[in-house]
C-alpha cells in the first residue's frame, strides 16, 4: 500500500503531527509512507524513521497552477491513500486532481466533496491539544480501516531523532562561531515570524543575555530565521555582553541538529520551541496572547512562562492595548526557569 500524506504549514504544527506519523506507520507497517510537504519541512523530517520519503514544494505560481503541478506530480506516484493533515482547500483539490481512491481528512474549508472520507471536526478541537487533533484522524483511518481502536489510548510520542553525523556538524558550526564547548551553552528564539506579540521585548533578551553567561556561566546564542535577523540583531546592539549570532545562518535541519547539541533554548511561542525538546532539548518558552493548553509544546522537557492576565489568550497578532501578557513577564522570571532547569539537569548526571 502506498500512502501519501500532505503536511502542514508552520514548524510548530509540524511537530506536533510526529506523534499522528508515528501512529500512521504502527498501523500500517508495511505501507510505504511519503510525506508531501514545503521544502522547509525537509528540515524536520530528515532523519525520521516512520516515513518513506519525502516529496517538497514550494509555492511558485498561481494557487490553481501549484495545486495542478502538484497533483501531477503525485498522480504518478499511484497513491492508494491520502491523509490531509491541514485543513485546507488547496491540499484536497491536489489530491483530488492526483486521482488518489482514497482521501481522508477534516470535512473543513467546503472541501467534504473532494474527499472520500470526510471527517467532522471533534467537538473537543478547542479544548485540548492540538497533537489530539492529528491524532484522531489516524485513529479514524484505524477504525475505517481495520476496525479497530488502539491509536487514541497510546501515549503520544513527538521524538526526533538527529544523526551523529549531523550532531558532529551542529558541533563544529558552533566552535566555528566562537562557542566554548566546555561550558554550558544557551540559545535565544527571540523571534516570531507570524505575529508581533509573541514576542517578549529585546531588551528582556538583551537584559537575560547579560545574567546568563555572569550568574550560570553559560555561552548564549541567538537562533532563529532570516525573518527574524531584525529583532536579533536589536538584542545583539542591546547587549554589553554581545551573544553569538546565528540568525538567519542555518537552514531548518542545521537549527533542528544545533538544538540538539546544545543545554537550553529560552524562546517565544514559536516553531523552535517545538523543535528543540522533540530533539531533547530543556525548553522555556514563553506565552502570552496564545493558548498554552492546547498549543504548549508536547514535551515533560517543555517549560512553559506566562502571566495570568484577564485577556489572555486573545490570538491576536498585534495587542490594542498594554502587552500586559508579556511585559509582566519580568527577566527574573525567566532567569529564575533557567537556572532551576539547568540545576536539575546538572543533578541528573
Amino acid at each position: 500500500m502506498k500512502i501519501v500524506v500532505r503536511g502542514t504549514n508552520w514548524i510548530g504544527d509540524a511537530i506536533m503531527t510526529i506523534p499522528a506519523l508515528r501512529e500512521l506507520r504502527r498501523i500500517f507497517p508495511e505501507a510505504g509512507i511519503v510525506l508531501h510537504t514545503r521544502s522547509w519541512a525537509e528540515g524536520i523530517f530528515r532523519d525520521a524513521e516512520f516515513i518513506d520519503e519525502i516529496i517538497t514544494f514550494e509555492k511558485a505560481g498561481s494557487p490553481f497552477k501549484d495545486v495542478r503541478a502538484q497533483s501531477q506530480i503525485l498522480s504518478e506516484f499511484g497513491f492508494d491513500l491520502a491523509v490531509l493533515l491541514p485543513n485546507s482547500f488547496e491540499s484536497a483539490l491536489t489530491t483530488w486532481l492526483a486521482r488518489i481512491p482514497k482521501r481522508i481528512g477534516y470535512n473543513k474549508d467546503l472541501r467534504g466533496l473532494l474527499l472520500t472520507h470526510p471527517l467532522p471536526v471533534p467537538e473537543w478541537k478547542k479544548t485540548r491539544h492540538e497533537v489530539f487533533y492529528y491524532l484522531n484522524l489516524v485513529a479514524e483511518i484505524e477504525k475505517r480501516f481495520f476496525g479497530t481502536d488502539t491509536v487514541l489510548y497510546s501515549e503520544p510520542d513527538s521524538r526526533l531523532e538527529i544523526s551523529d553525523e549531523r550532531k558532529t556538524l551542529a558541533r563544529n558550526m558552533l566552535h566555528n562561531a566562537g562557542v566554548n564547548s566546555a561550558g554550558k551553552t544557551i540559545a535565544l528564539g527571540v523571534g516570531s515570524a507570524n505575529s508581533r506579540s509573541k514576542r517578549w521585548s529585546t531588551e528582556n533578551y538583551a537584559a537575560l543575555n547579560e545574567r546568563l553567561p555572569a550568574e550560570l556561566e553559560a555561552n548564549v546564542v541567538l537562533i532563529g530565521s532570516s525573518d527574524e535577523a531584525d529583532v536579533s540583531n536589536e538584542v545583539f546592539e542591546l547587549s554589553r555582553n554581545k551573544p553569538v549570532i546565528l540568525t538567519g545562518k542555518t537552514d531548518l535541519a542545521e537549527a533542528a541538529a544545533i538544538l540538539s547539541v546544545i543545554d537550553m533554548l529560552v524562546a517565544n511561542d514559536m516553531g523552535l520551541a517545538h523543535l528543540a525538546p522533540a530533539v531533547g532539548t530543556q525548553t522555556a518558552v514563553i506565552f502570552g496572547p496564545t493558548n498554552p493548553f492546547t498549543t504548549r509544546p508536547f514535551f515533560a522537557n517543555a517549560t512553559v512562562v506566562r502571566k495570568d492576565v484577564e485577556c489572555s489568550p486573545c490570538m491576536l497578532r498585534d495587542c490594542p492595548i498594554d502587552h500586559r501578557c508579556m511585559t509582566r513577564i519580568s527577566v527574573a522570571d525567566v532567569f529564575e526557569v533557567c537556572r532551576e532547569i539547568l540545576a536539575a539537569d546538572e543533578n541528573e548526571r
